[in-house]
């Protein structure tokens, strides 16, 4: 019987597509995920919300999820995504680092860094940080075009969502499409 199953674990290995990247980045063929066994998530970390995204069960598609109101407690917060990271079998989380124009750290960006940093240590999912420069204002522009309400108090349980759709789409089409300037590193 224990070798039946090892027979059946040897050819499942065996029956896996090969991936190729040639991204010329921190990101290897190695660490990123099976799109038939995970999902990967988006995160967009604000002060107040976290906007979540997750891929479709093949990989190829985002989809926002859900809005995090934030606590005054980091570990609260922490153990909420890690419940709902877990529902959704991802073990990749693509955190949104909102650097300046020119490049450099914002405040911001430090504190979605830090945030990166304690949810890859407590929960041991493989973060990588994905450049996010306007992606709240080109969410602010899709909802604009869809006919949302402009009413701030109506959009702001959905813009977070949006946002992390964009940033797991960028994350996504970097993966088909490999440019050598794209701003990713996994923690």
């Amino acid at each position: 019987m224990q070798q039946q199953s090892a027979h059946r674990a040897g050819h499942a290995k065996q029956l896996k597509r090969p991936r190729r990247y040639t991204r010329d980045v921190e990101v290897t063929p190695k660490s990123l995920p099976d799109p038939a066994t995970t999902r990967i998530a988006a995160l967009d970390v604000g002060d107040r919300r976290i906007g979540v995204a997750i891929t479709d069960e093949l990989g190829y598609t985002a989809q926002p999820l859900f809005t995090l109101h934030r606590t005054n407690n980091r570990r609260a917060d922490i153990k909420s995504l890690g419940r709902l990271l877990r529902r959704h079998h991802c073990t990749h989380v693509v955190v949104g680092n909102p650097v300046h124009m020119s490049g450099d750290l914002s405040p911001q960006a430090e504190k979605a860094q830090a945030f990166a940093n304690e949810l890859a240590s407590a929960l041991g999912v493989t973060i990588y940080l994905w450049d996010e420069r306007l992606t709240t204002a080109a969410a602010h522009e899709i909802l604009d075009a869809a006919g949302h309400s402009t009413d701030r108090r109506d959009r702001k349980d959905i813009i977070d969502q949006v946002a992390a759709v964009l940033i797991l789409e960028s994350f996504l089409q970097a993966q088909i499409q490999p440019t050598r300037d794209e701003g990713t590193s996994q923690l």
